[in-house]
Formats: structure tokens, C-alpha cells, sequence
């Protein structure tokens, strides 16, 4: 073993291996799952089930297919199923863990915004209106 390889071993505290470029793509992940959060919140309001629908697809399709380990299945049908908790359901999508953020960025959501939808929310974003999304 390298001289350089000892010295790492023995630290006792964690090196962060995150840079700026990582925390802009999570924050930017984030900003648009509120507003896929507020748009599944807003098609369940109106009796609208197909977005929970595809996704709830997306999530079978991928634990069979073994791209999905059961625990991430889980997290995100739980989630799903509180969708009657408006506020539980969008701290629960956006929350800032390693975890949720590792989620995030294999998402199930896919195809639940247009093209349109993800710019202005990030836009929104950029310019510090997070609270304003519009769907």
C-alpha cells in the first residue's frame, strides 16, 4: 500500500466528494420535482388519476425489469399514497437527504412534465420565485 493511500485511511471524519456543479444538478432536480409534486397534487385534486397512473407503471416496470430495488419501490409508492397530504407528499418528493437526492436522480416521474413545464420551473427558480411554479 502507498504511503498516500495510509494517510487517507485513517481519517476520521468524511471527505466530501460533492462539488458546486454536483449541488446546482441537485438543486435544479429538486426544483423540478416540486413541480412535478405540484402538478400530480394538482391532477389528483381534480379526480385525475392517469399521471399516478403512468407512474405507478414506470415504478412496477422498472422493480421487474431489476432496475429498481424494493426499498426504492417502496419509498416512492409510499409517497405516492400521500397525495391527499399536500404538504407531507412535497417535503416527502423534494426532501434534502443523500437519499432522496440519489432517488431524484433516477426518477420515476418521467414524462409527468412537458418540456415547458421543466424550463419554467427552473426559470421560476433562477430568478427566486420557487413558490410561484406555474403548471
Amino acid at each position: 500500500m502507498f504511503k498516500r493511500q495510509q494517510h487517507k485511511r485513517k481519517r476520521n471524519y468524511a471527505v466530501k466528494r460533492t462539488g458546486i456543479k454536483d449541488e446546482n444538478i441537485d438543486r435544479q432536480i429538486t426544483v423540478i420535482h416540486k413541480a412535478i409534486g405540484l402538478k400530480l397534487l394538482d391532477y389528483h385534486s381534480r379526480g385525475d388519476s392517469s399521471l399516478v397512473e403512468q407512474v405507478q407503471s414506470m415504478l412496477e416496470r422498472r422493480r421487474d425489469e431489476g432496475r429498481m430495488g424494493y426499498g426504492e419501490y417502496l419509498t416512492w409508492s409510499s409517497l405516492l399514497e400521500m397525495l391527499d397530504q399536500k404538504e407531507t407528499f412535497l417535503a416527502g418528493i423534494t426532501e434534502e437527504s443523500p437519499r432522496m437526492r440519489k432517488l431524484r436522480r433516477r426518477t420515476p416521474f418521467v414524462g409527468i412534465l412537458t418540456e415547458q413545464e421543466r424550463q419554467s420551473a427552473l426559470e421560476a427558480d433562477a430568478i427566486g420565485e420557487t413558490d410561484v411554479v406555474h403548471i
